[in-house]
């Protein structure tokens, strides 16, 4: 299978064989010793487990018995994305991330989408992540989804070049800008001279776009809105990034039981009494935000909160119903949406994708189970998908038995053979795969700090990048072609923002 390296033109690495964009880090890379890289890996573990950048596995359970929390294993050599390719891949993100808003608006209101023939009524309508609840429901500026994750691949064209395809769009709750912030400032702690000798595009910035984004999403006649983010609690594998977006916006962190409605509004408690809430981020799911409407049982939301938001005296960020356009049943029929509400052709393309519910798609499929990967449509974190290449003759039949019960549950992609990057493993420097997740912000403009989480599978050969599953992180980089010396000012502007 053809592969792409981003820092080398060809495999296995060798000096003279380095990337334009990473020849000065190279030059950098090869002055390091091995024993100086360890323990700069070692120092940054140390660092991260006393700030407490860990994430709970669920289901793994400790010698006690006990939940485990994990590190995310930090990488220390990053992943560099020259300026031109990120220009166009920021372009591709704003185009797709706007067709998907008007897309969701559409499902909730004329779905002349499905008028139109483009999506199936039964795509929407049977679709777990649909709301009936919000259907009619206007929110402010139609966006839905205001921070989202669009994760990305690279893979080897015919010409064994590197091609970015979109792989999953998420757009409910997505998680990890908070590994983006932490790796770029343990970077510059471990590697200051690095910041100096590259010109390398700041992210720290991303906390303000966020309450910029929060903030121009409030009712109007809110002059001066409220914004709170609500967590469903410290057992949540997220808690970290809730709590530390929210000291990062200077705004309250709540949990469902901080919240009540009142006389249709939004309020929060506090030590001087109730206090009006009017933007909520929330990062809990759908089912368990209002008891009344949704899960009785819940006691993570609030009771009430969905009749005080359809009123428009709050705003849910994102939105309740967002979950209907990153379902992998819908993921297919992103490019014509570009098309249909845009009138432009896709700048980012999607993976090649057999829908399983289409017969001959499913024929295709069951006679190629072992060259493919298949994915559960609603399958998130790496759970519920078979990687044929790497499945045995038992794990084979399970998918095909699934298959044949349930075909629209499921969709299947070819195997990428995703674009590795030098990673610093145990017995040295060697290639392993990544992805990359920018986040993508919507509010009365759509934009993004340069860059996004790479997540690298560490295990040598393994496609899978899902922390869940043993995946790492490392620091991307945005780098101005050429990668000139910056000016002083410039310098000393992306010292302080990161």
């Amino acid at each position: 299978m053809l592969n792409f390296d981003e820092m080398y033109t060809q495999l296995p690495m060798q000096g003279s064989d380095v990337r334009e964009h990473y020849k000065g880090y190279g030059q950098w890379l090869a002055r390091q010793p091995s024993d100086t890289m360890r323990a700069r890996r070692e120092e940054a573990e140390m660092i991260f487990r006393r700030v407490g950048i860990t994430f709970a596995v669920y289901g793994a359970k400790d010698e006690d018995g006990a939940g485990t929390e994990r590190l995310i294993p930090f990488d220390l050599i990053p992943r560099i994305i020259p300026a031109h390719e990120w220009a166009s891949m920021e372009q591709g993100l704003v185009q797709r991330v706007t067709a998907l808003n008007r897309f969701i608006h559409d499902v909730y209101h004329g779905q002349e989408i499905v008028k139109a023939g483009v999506v199936p009524a039964e795509q929407i309508v049977g679709n777990s992540q649909f709301r009936p609840e919000m259907v009619g429901v206007d929110v402010p500026n139609q966006i839905y989804s205001h921070i989202s994750g669009i994760d990305i691949v690279r893979a080897p064209d015919a010409q064994g070049k590197g091609e970015y395809y979109v792989l999953e769009d998420n757009l409910r709750v997505p998680s990890g800008v908070s590994y983006m912030l932490e790796n770029r400032k343990m970077m510059m702690r471990l590697f200051p001279d690095l910041f100096s000798q590259h010109r390398v595009a700041p992210v720290a910035h991303y906390p303000d776009l966020l309450l910029e984004t929060l903030r121009a999403s409030a009712q109007p006649g809110a002059a001066e809105p409220t914004v709170v983010v609500l967590t469903p609690g410290m057992y949540n594998s997220a808690y970290f990034e809730h709590a530390f977006l929210a000291q990062q916006m200077g705004v309250e962190l709540l949990e469902g039981q901080d919240l009540l409605v009142r006389d249709g509004f939004v309020w929060m408690r506090t030590t001087r009494g109730l206090r009006r809430v009017d933007v909520i981020y929330r990062r809990v799911d759908d089912d368990f935000l209002d008891p009344n409407v949704f899960r009785p049982t819940s006691t993570l939301g609030c009771a009430g909160l969905m009749d005080a938001y359809r009123a428009g005296n709050v705003t849910i960020c994102n939105a309740v119903g967002t979950g209907v356009a990153d379902d992998k049943s819908i993921y297919p029929y992103v490019p014509k949406m570009i098309e249909f509400y845009l009138g432009e052709k896709p700048i980012l393309n999607n993976v090649p994708t057999y829908v399983c519910r289409n017969p001959e798609d499913l024929k295709y499929v069951l006679d190629h189970l072992k060259e493919l990967v298949v994915k559960e449509v609603h399958g998130a974190g790496g759970y519920g998908m078979l990687v044929g290449p790497a499945a045995t003759t038992a794990e084979i039949e399970d998918f095909r038995k699934a298959l044949l019960a349930n075909p629209g549950g499921y969709i299947a992609q070819p195997t990428l053979s995703l674009s590795s990057c030098p990673t610093f493993v145990d017995s040295g420097i060697a290639p392993r795969h990544i992805d990359l997740r920018p986040f993508v912000l919507s509010g009365k403009e759509v934009q993004m700090v340069p860059g996004g989480l790479t997540r690298v599978a560490l295990k040598e050969g393994s496609l899978v990048v899902n922390s869940s599953q043993g995946g790492g992180t490392k620091d991307t980089w945005i780098l101005e072609d050429g990668d000139s010396p910056p000016p002083r000012t410039w310098s000393s502007q992306s010292q302080n923002q990161s």
